[in-house]
C-alpha cells in the first residue's frame, strides 16, 4: 500500500498529461497531489521520512516555478536533483556517522556484515548518479512526451531492477535457514 501512495502523484502527473498533453497543467496538479500524499502519510503513520521532504520541496519549488513561468524547463530536473541529493546523501554516510544510509533503513530486518552493507551504499550512491544522468540526457535529448513516460515507466521500471539485482546480491551474504538454527 505505501508504494502505491509513494507513487500516486507520479502516476496522476503522467495521466493529466497524457490526457491533455499539457505539461504545466500536469504539474499544476502534481503540486497538490504531492501534498495530499504527504498529508495522507502523516495521518497514517505520523511520520514524513527525509526522502519524501525532499521531494516535496523539489515538487514544490521546481514545479512552483514551472508554473508560475509557465516553462516545463524546471520540473524536468526535479528528478535529477532528488536522485543527485539522495546520491549525495549516501556517499557522505560512508564517511559520516557510524553506518552507511542503506544499513540505517535496513538492517532492522536483514543482517549483514559492515563491508555489505558500505558496498550496497556505494551502490545505491552509483544508482542515483546514473539515474539523475539518465533522466537530463533523455529530458534535454528526446520529446517531452518521451521524457514523461521516461518518467514513469523507465525510472520506476529501472528501480525495480536495480532493487531486485540489490536483493539478488544480499542473498549470498544471508544465513540459511540450517545456519541459522545452529
Amino acid at each position: 500500500m505505501k508504494l502505491l501512495v509513494d507513487f500516486l502523484p507520479i502516476v496522476i502527473f503522467f495521466v493529466v498529461y497524457k490526457m491533455t498533453n499539457d505539461l504545466i497543467l500536469a504539474t499544476a496538479i502534481l503540486i497538490p497531489a504531492t501534498m495530499l500524499q504527504m498529508g495522507y502519510t502523516w495521518l497514517t503513520t505520523k511520520k514524513i521520512e527525509k526522502m519524501q521532504l525532499v521531494t516535496l520541496i523539489m515538487v514544490v519549488v521546481l514545479g512552483g516555478l514551472t508554473v508560475a513561468l509557465q516553462d516545463g524547463q524546471f520540473i524536468k530536473w526535479k528528478p535529477t536533483i532528488v536522485n543527485w541529493l539522495f546520491g549525495l546523501a549516501f556517499l557522505g554516510s560512508q564517511f559520516i556517522g557510524k553506518k552507511p544510509v542503506v544499513q540505517r533503513l535496513m538492517e532492522k530486518g536483514i543482517q549483514l556484515p559492515s563491508r555489505i552493507w558500505r558496498q550496497l551504499n556505494f551502490a545505491w550512491f552509483v544508482f542515483f548518479a546514473v539515474m539523475g544522468s539518465l533522466n537530463l540526457y533523455v529530458a534535454f535529448n528526446y520529446s517531452e512526451a518521451t521524457w514523461v513516460d521516461f518518467k514513469l515507466f523507465g525510472m520506476l521500471g529501472l528501480t525495480f531492477v536495480f532493487i531486485l539485482a540489490q536483493g539478488i546480491y544480499m542473498s549470498r551474504f544471508m544465513p540459511k535457514d540450517n545456519e541459522v538454527e545452529d
